[in-house]
């Protein structure tokens, strides 16, 4: 592998509360909550009726009506977030070899919002047995292969080079960046977009949350659903959105005078080879997979100023990445707020990891730790600084962000300001 640095040079964020970076970062330091009764459909039959929605115009955005009725709404997404972190890097693609520009894109449940739609459409909701096909989308295909998600964004910023869907359920979004980011370290390509996208909110995966009582119940309150952390947590909240970065050489970053979010220093997944849902008490796969995003950073624990956490708001979530964190950074663990941006934007699934990369970049940025909404009762075996209510001023140079899988993925990523990091 070669010596090649990569930093975020330009980022885009769909997320519930607003789309853009500004609206992201505005909802996330204010410590408000975009979680609401789910609106897309009647929610009234299932156990949880409450997700992170995005108020999200396609066209209003930039797409044409024709792309509109081409792609599900995570294509559309990918498609946007890819354009505004394209715009946002200042970077002119048409200046580099295409064959040396890549596309990577995690998502966990593929075009779930587009084939539960049309399965209604052809099934006459449900009422046939044999379906009609005629009444289906003219591209129905592509809402089947979740690679029509890369190969759009692809075709919008002209990329040539290796293109690739990445799906590991929840770690996705950090998997797809962690990939994209060893491509260029050992030269493959020069540039990448990179990032998830996954828009989950339909009957089908409601349902299929329902079925195992992984989502809150909680519907007094929308707003305070999600609850990370907090001892009066009972499920974690639904959520849609995406998040799309431009990667690239740090020393060519530098030439053309971009401006830098930050520097991914050390990526590493494990598995727990345990079960599917289920996770060890003791969080040895993380720890493990946080030593090892440190080794390749060549960053010793106690140089990281803040902990995005996975913290989705299930109990055994909770608990085995706070043990996690201990494992792996002893007795700094306790010296470092942690928080879970998931308290405010929900569960986003596959796009997650990605959302929380971009959360963990703009708090570097602007020198301040989001808080964990929602946390006023703390669970006794959740000891460690998880920033309760409000952000906190501080500075941070260095920001560990973990996420935690379906499958018993475990991935930790490191990111670092590029004067902090002994290169």
């Amino acid at each position: 592998m070669s010596g090649r640095r990569v930093v975020i040079t330009g980022m885009e964020v769909l997320a519930p509360g607003g789309v853009g970076v500004k609206n992201f970062w505005e909802l996330l330091s204010g410590g408000r909550t975009a979680t609401r009764r789910i609106t897309f459909f009647d929610p009234s039959p299932f156990r949880s009726q409450v997700a992170a929605e995005i108020d999200f115009d396609p066209e209003m955005h930039g797409l044409r009506p024709q792309e509109v009725r081409r792609m599900d709404r995570a294509a559309q997404f990918a498609v946007v977030a890819a354009r505004g972190a394209v715009a946002d890097s200042g970077i002119e693609l048409d200046s580099y070899d295409p064959f040396r520009v890549g596309v990577t894109i995690g998502s966990a449940v593929g075009a779930t919002t587009g084939l539960d739609q049309e399965y209604r459409i052809v099934s006459d909701g449900g009422r046939l047995e044999l379906v009609d096909h005629e009444y289906a989308v003219p591209h129905l295909y592509e809402y089947l292969v979740p690679s029509s998600f890369t190969a759009e964004v692809a075709r919008t910023v002209g990329a040539r080079g290796p293109s690739t869907v990445v799906s590991t359920g929840c770690t996705s979004g950090l998997d797809s960046v962690g990939h994209a980011v060893e491509l260029i370290r050992e030269g493959s390509v020069d540039v990448m977009i990179a990032g998830a996208t996954d828009a989950p909110i339909s009957p089908i995966t409601m349902a299929c949350f329902d079925a195992i009582k992984a989502t809150t119940p909680r519907h007094d309150e929308p707003e305070r659903a999600s609850r990370p952390f907090d001892g009066t947590r009972n499920g974690f909240v639904l959520g849609e959105g995406a998040a799309v970065f431009v990667l690239e050489e740090l020393e060519s970053a530098a030439a053309r005078g971009a401006h830098v979010y930050a520097e991914i220093a050390g990526y590493a997944t494990r598995s727990n080879a345990y079960h599917m849902t289920g996770l060890r008490p003791d969080g040895a796969e993380m720890a493990e997979a946080i030593r090892v995003a440190l080794d390749e950073a060549r960053m010793p624990g106690d140089q990281i100023d803040y902990i995005n956490a996975h913290g989705s708001g299930t109990k055994q979530n909770d608990r085995h990445e706070t043990a996690a964190f201990k494992r792996s950074l002893g007795d700094h663990a306790y010296r470092t707020p942690v928080s879970s941006i998931k308290s405010m934007v929900g569960h986003s699934l596959g796009a997650i990891g990605a959302i929380e990369i971009a959360a963990s970049a703009l708090a570097m940025e602007n020198n301040t730790v989001p808080p964990t909404a929602n946390l006023h009762t703390p669970d006794p075996e959740c000891d460690l600084d998880y920033v309760p209510l409000e952000a906190r001023d501080q500075l941070t140079d260095a920001v560990l962000t973990v996420g935690s899988g379906f499958g018993g993925f475990q991935s930790a990523m490191v990111l670092a300001r590029p004067d902090r990091r002994v290169a």
